[in-house]
Order: C-alpha cells, then structure tokens, then sequence
C-alpha cells in the first residue's frame, strides 16, 4: 500500500523515528545479540537481489505449487526426478544475469515444499544427485555466486508434502519426528558443505504452519487459528535449537523470519506487500518478475520496467530490500524474456544506483510524489509523479541544503532551483520528463542527516 496525502498537506509526512505496522503478521522475533547489526550491514546497502526457484516443477511448467495444487501422488510427482536433467544448466550464467541486473546476492530453492534436494543428501532419496541430472547443483551455484562476488543465499523449507505429520503434528507423531529429523539434518548438511553462506531464507517453517497452515481442530471441527495464536499442540519443531546449531557452523549468516527462532530481517512477499516505511527492523520484499506463479511457466508475461523499477525505488525509499524471483527452464536456463528485463535494471541502477545502494530510506515518508532515500549529506528525492504544475513542494529539513541537481545518465547536472525556508522546501521540476520511471534528485545538504531527527508533519 502507498502511502498517499493531499498536495495541501504538502504530500508526504516526514517522521523518520516512526516504525508503522507491517501489512503481514511477522513469524519469529528478531535477533538482537551483539552480532546482529555488524551480520546485516552489507545486506542492507545491497537492497537488491536475485531469487530463482528452480526443481523438478519445472518439468510440467505449472508453478512450484503443482504437485499440492493439483494433488498429484507423491509416488507418481517423484518420476519427475527420473526426467530431471538439465543439459544447459550453468550456474556462472546465472551470475552473470545476477550481476548484469545489478543484483547484489543470489538465493537459489536448495529445497520447496515438494521435497526435492537441489543437493547431495544420503539420507534422501528425493534429490539431484539421485536424479537422472547425477548432480550436486548447490555446489556449482555456491562456487559461481561466491566467484561473481555477490552474496550466496539458499531458500530452505522444512515443510515437504510427502510427510503428513508436518500438517497433523500430534495425529502422525512419528512421521512428524522423521521429517523434523530430515530438516535438521539437511540444514547440517548445507551449512556443513558448501562453504561460507550468507543468507538462509526458509519458509514454510515455524508453528504458523503447523496444524494446517493456519487451521485447527476442535471437537466440533475446523476453525481458523487467529494469527496471535500459535500451535499449541505437543509437537516441538525446534526451531530454536536448529537455528543455534546453524549459526555455530555459519556465525555471519543472515536468517529470514519464518520460522519460531530468532531472525535478522523481516519478509514481505508480493507486490501487494510492499507496504509502510519502517526503519526499524530490516526487511525485504520478495517478488515475481513474472506474472503468476515463482516456479517455471512457458510464455509467462514478464512485467513492464517501470513496475519493476518502482517497486525496487519503493523499497528503497520505505528502507527496505527487494529480491526478485526468476524460474529457470527444465533445461536449466533462465528464459531470454526475464534475463533481459534483468539487465534492463541494470542498465537503469547503472545511471541511478547512487541513489539505491548504500542508502537508506527518508527523510521524506512516501507519499504522493514518491519516496526518499539518504547517505551521509546526500539525500535523494525519487519523483515518481510529479505534480502537474512542475512544482514540488516538501517539508523543510531541519538541516540547510546546500544545492540541488538532477540526476541523469549517472552524474548529476546543472543546478536545480529550489526554495528552503523554515516550513517547506520548493524545487521548480524542468517541463519535460526527465525519465519516464523516476524523476531523480540529488540534495547535498550542510551536513549529514541523521534519523533522530523529527520534523513535524504542517497541518493540512
């Protein structure tokens, strides 16, 4: 949701100590040991990143959710495996894409919910090595990513459709306790083999799903369980316990929030997500880059630029994250309509990065005219729709600006004319469109801003 006010109430409102409520209920409290912000700090100035959901649900190129959707047998899903050999897989490709849409880590499906290890688990029979592909592709990912310079990320999930007692914790309690015993293993074994890792992004985790996702059983039936109540049964996930050993083997890795043990960020999932400002607590917004499903679908219309871009500057300017989610093909390839787009970012975050990496979000909430984002004495106003008679009106900064330009093509130009005084800050926009996705401008202001500052928001 975007944030949006009268043009009398000069837009946006500018209250960067404000933290406002999330629009999905969060999973896991965060971490606050004294590790906590030195494991985050690089991930927060990358903002960007690449997701890719790839398996055996590639074959049939209905999304990652065919095997539940359509309820296919587990017996019969588990022949895509024998069919699952992709001849031009190639992990350097992956980062080059990675690189060339100015992403700045990679996070790769080492296992959805169908159960399927994209790596070397002896313990499974469901997995890449014992696929007709004989092959270990987390290994090839890991070293490629690492390679390429960006940051190395594996999605785990400890959910896996072929255990009903991961739904029915106390019905199938033993079943329960295999699969808890495989999700502890494997999590060993990722941590264990393939070097340093720095981000583990798990889902479909934590007592949020047990008990069916979200539903009960009473004596007299089903009912849904309120968000603020969590699973109350016997079963213990061992979240905790799990995520302890995990950071023993990997003390710098980065962890997401769905699961019941402590995290370093929050996840905000789809477009509709996006949300409110929050400086607080780090976040991400994960996104297609296609419409319809994460996983493979042949002739998936990919969203327009402009779409993408906007929720990346939204991000931003809310001081938050994006990571974007590619599906590559059965063979192994990511499909030429999605890399292209990815480098079409690129060549945008190429002129305009200053303004995204390394920044953080305000000192302006969003509002009507777009968003903020800050580093040091530099601000920068991202006008993603300008005011019809060209003129911007903000609140003041309780600090002097010093000047102000546009950004284009990389570097900024000639003086932009602005008017500061003690209750607004006027900037006259040129009549033509700068860029048609993002008008640009670059503040220096007298000395850096800092987010304990608070200006009051003029009475409409």
């Amino acid at each position: 949701m975007f944030l949006a006010f009268p043009r009398k109430a000069l837009f946006p409102l500018l209250l960067i100590l404000s933290s406002l409520t999330p629009l999905q209920a969060q999973w896991a409290p965060l971490a606050y040991d004294s590790n906590a912000g030195q494991r985050i700090a690089w991930w927060r100035e990358a903002r960007l990143g690449m997701f890719l959901h790839w398996g055996v649900y590639a074959i049939p190129g209905r999304g990652e959710w065919v095997q539940w959707d359509e309820q296919i047998p587990t017996d019969q899903y588990a022949k895509l495996a024998d069919q699952f050999h992709p001849e031009h897989f190639d992990a350097d490709a992956w980062a080059r894409i990675a690189k060339a849409g100015g992403m700045k880590y990679m996070v790769l499906t080492a296992r959805h919910h169908d159960g399927f290890a994209l790596f070397d688990d002896p313990g499974s029979n469901f997995t890449a090595m014992k696929s007709a592909a004989h092959h270990d592709f987390v290994a090839d990912y890991a070293s490629a990513v690492r390679k390429a310079g960006l940051g190395v990320g594996l999605y785990y999930s400890p959910l896996d459709w072929r255990f009903p007692g991961f739904y029915f914790p106390d019905l199938y309690r033993q079943n329960a306790v295999e699969l808890r015993e495989q999700y502890q293993r494997q999590i060993g074994e990722l941590a264990s083999n393939y070097g340093k890792l720095d981000i583990l992004w798990f889902d479909g985790g934590g007592n949020e799903w047990l008990g069916f996702g979200g539903l009960e059983f009473t004596g007299s039936g089903w009912r849904t369980r309120p968000q603020s109540k969590p699973y109350s049964g016997r079963f213990d996930w061992q979240d905790v316990q799990t995520v302890a050993r995990l950071r023993q083997l990997q003390p710098d890795l980065i962890l997401n929030d769905r699961t019941n043990a402590p995290a370093d960020f929050r996840s905000r999932e789809g477009d509709g997500a996006l949300g409110d400002f929050d400086n607080q607590h780090p976040w991400e917004l994960c996104t297609t880059i296609t419409e319809g499903a994460w996983g493979y679908q042949p002739n998936a219309k990919v969203k327009p630029l402009v779409q993408l871009l906007r929720l990346l500057v939204g991000a931003a300017g809310r001081d938050g994250n994006m990571l974007l989610n590619v599906g590559p093909r059965p063979d192994g390839q990511i499909d030429p309509a999605q890399a292209e787009r990815l480098r079409e970012m690129g060549q945008w975050l190429g002129q305009y990065g200053e303004s995204i990496y390394g920044t953080r979000g305000g000192p302006w909430l969003p509002g009507e005219y777009g968003v903020s984002t800050h580093r040091g004495t530099q601000v920068y106003v991202h006008v993603l729709h300008p005011p019809r008679n060209q003129t911007l009106v903000l609140p003041a900064l309780p600090v002097r600006v010093v000047s102000a330009k546009l950004l284009q093509a990389g570097a900024a130009s000639g003086n932009l004319p602005f008017l500061q005084t003690a209750q607004t800050l006027t900037f006259n926009l040129p009549a033509g469109p700068v860029d048609e996705i993002d008008t640009v401008l670059k503040l220096e202001l007298v000395g850096p801003w800092t987010t304990s500052a608070v200006v009051p928001v003029p009475a409409p």
